[in-house]
């Protein structure tokens, strides 16, 4: 056979941003062999006949650092065209890291990306203590699609400073040396980058901040001067910008990341960007700065999300509006059928919204501060509350809240809530977005996401399992900005674009996110006309009896890493080509 597989009949969507054309597409040992005519014979062909064919996505924004040890499959994320994820963001990971420090540092995966501590602890076989090691493991494994890592600075914080590691220690000159020379080390062993997390809403799960939460500009600019002298590596940060304090403090927290920035020249930066409640306008400030330090030459970039970042609500879930009522504590232990058979109890119900919230948040509990505000100003937030329902909206009006069927049923609104949580036997989703939906659509998001220095990103896959499903973020870019949204959408070309070729680009990773030949064969095959998202669903499947939210799609005829079909029609075919990406 002159290819291994042909793909023909389907439109091409190459990820270079120019116009979908008709063409074929052969691949050979693993790369793209031919594309347009591609005259000769294959051991596998698929029919793309109304189906676009694009290349793999690159999902640049991930935190599978714990389940990439014991998950071949990757999911959610392998059900959304992702051929290649990059772990370790917000500098939350698992190594370097010594025996006596395991449980710390799964302390901080569960406090800052509500992951299960105790999947976290069963599920992890800790085969490793430097960064090469780690990588070194996880690389034995066989899994779906392509991954590689940051060096994450809370570990390496750990690893260095010990027990002195707590936030707010500076550390000595010997500490920064010594976690400059282990980020170098784990960067010539081929890791992607450096991240770091300075964020108060990240917090361990007793309540405590991350280990370089409030590193200081010497600390980071010695650790990302290790970039300096490779010809690959890039910086990720999230931070709070100190969002409730002035303007100057604001500057000067955007100094501290610039300087890290400017400390390894040629390398770029990536940072969150997301409209927040309590100052609605600051990411027109981050995007001010970044423009400036892009005139200045500084590498920056904004990492966009798909659409409002929030939360999913429900009886079964890790949070909801009655988790902290004296009455529902008391049944909260009991499984979901019997929790919803006494809340169905008019008595229950009349004394339960009677009731006021006790705290949840705090030391020992993985729910985050932001919950006992959220949870003191109910009806405020029953306003953007939505029923998320087998027909998924994630731009809804706001006639259609929980607040707007109060007013119309003419009951309380924590009333409606209540109602809509006992709904499909207590499985009912409330839809939470907490950031970029303050106006009630996703106008903010389109500015956000078709600015110049926009990159997609922020899908947390992996992460926030009993509360977030947003690694279909992939997904809903090619549903909702290239096709059902009524109006600025961004067309199916850049939006393949921006999930292919840019991200791919910023990462370093010149072998993928363009159909030319040479290339890595790493493709979608999708109905684009009849490609939808269905509604999530918690699933008991991680080590320990843990639970997840996973949203899977209907559409993807195939999805291809290294030339051999890991997706055909929606489900995973059980191969494992997927390896570990080396840069340098």
């Amino acid at each position: 056979m002159e290819y291994d597989l042909k793909i023909v009949g389907g439109t091409l969507v190459d990820g270079s941003g120019s116009e979908r054309r008709r063409a074929d597409v052969a691949v050979k040992d693993g790369r793209i062999a031919a594309v347009g005519q591609c005259p000769g014979s294959a051991a596998e062909t698929i029919d793309a006949d109304g189906a676009i064919v694009t290349p793999g996505f690159t999902d640049l924004h991930t935190h599978y650092d714990g389940q990439i040890a014991w998950d071949e499959e990757l999911a959610p994320s392998c059900y959304h065209g992702v051929t290649t994820a990059v772990l370790g963001s917000c500098g939350v990971g698992f190594a370097p890291v010594r025996e006596a420090d395991h449980q710390r540092l799964i302390d901080l995966m569960e406090g800052v990306e509500d992951i299960p501590g105790s999947a976290l602890s069963e599920g992890i076989p800790w085969g490793w203590e430097s960064f090469p090691e780690y990588m070194s493991f996880i690389e034995s494994i066989p899994h779906t699609f392509d991954f590689a890592v940051h060096v994450v600075h809370d570990p390496l914080r750990v690893y260095v400073m010990g027990d002195r590691a707590i936030a707010g220690e500076p550390a000595t000159e010997d500490d920064v040396r010594k976690m400059r020379d282990l980020c170098r080390e784990a960067l010539e062993a081929g890791a992607v980058g450096f991240s770091t997390g300075r964020t108060d809403n990240h917090r361990a799960a007793d309540g405590s901040h991350t280990p370089a939460a409030e590193a200081d500009t010497r600390e980071l600019v010695g650790i990302a001067s290790a970039l300096n002298g490779l010809d690959h590596g890039v910086l990720q940060a999230v931070s709070d910008f100190d969002f409730t304090e002035t303007a100057e403090r604001f500057d000067a927290e955007f100094d501290v990341l610039e300087q890290m920035a400017r400390s390894a020249p040629g390398h770029a930066l990536s940072l969150s960007l997301l409209q927040r409640q309590r100052d609605s306008n600051q990411w027109r400030k981050i995007v001010a700065r970044a423009e400036k330090a892009k005139q200045n030459n500084l590498d920056m970039r904004l990492q966009v999300s798909a659409r409002g970042i929030g939360v999913l609500l429900g009886l079964d879930a890790t949070f909801h509006p009655f988790v902290g009522f004296p009455s529902y504590k008391k049944i909260s232990a009991l499984p979901l059928a019997e929790r919803v058979a006494i809340m169905r109890d008019p008595a229950t119900k009349a004394r339960m919204l009677t009731e006021k919230s006790e705290s949840v948040a705090g030391d020992g509990s993985p729910i985050p501060p932001l919950a006992d505000e959220l949870l003191a100003n109910l009806d405020l937030v029953a306003m953007s509350l939505w029923r998320l329902g087998d027909d998924v909206n994630y731009e809804p009006d706001r006639q259609d809240s929980i607040y707007g069927e109060a007013m119309r049923r003419e009951v309380s609104p924590l009333d409606a809530v209540y109602d809509a949580l006992l709904e499909d036997d207590g499985h009912e989703l409330l839809y939470f977005p907490i950031y970029n939906y303050i106006e009630g659509n996703l106008d903010v998001v389109h500015e956000m996401l078709t600015h110049p220095l926009a990159l997609c990103g922020l899908s947390d896959g992996g992460a926030h399992v009993g509360t977030v499903c947003d690694a279909s973020f992939p997904t809903y870019m090619l549903t909702h900005w290239a096709r059902d949204r009524s109006r600025d959408q961004l067309g199916l070309e850049r939006v393949v674009q921006m999930l292919t070729h840019d991200t791919s680009q910023h990462m370093g990773f010149t072998d993928r996110g363009l159909v030319t030949v040479g290339n890595k064969a790493d493709l979608n095959v999708i109905d684009f006309d009849n490609l939808r998202l269905t509604r999530p669903a918690l699933s008991h499947d991680l080590p320990g009896g843990g639970k997840r939210l996973l949203q899977q799609a209907e559409g993807y005829r195939a999805t291809i890493v290294h030339g051999t079909p890991v997706i055909a029609n929606d489900t995973l075919t059980g191969a494992r080509p997927g390896k570990l990406v080396r840069l340098g």
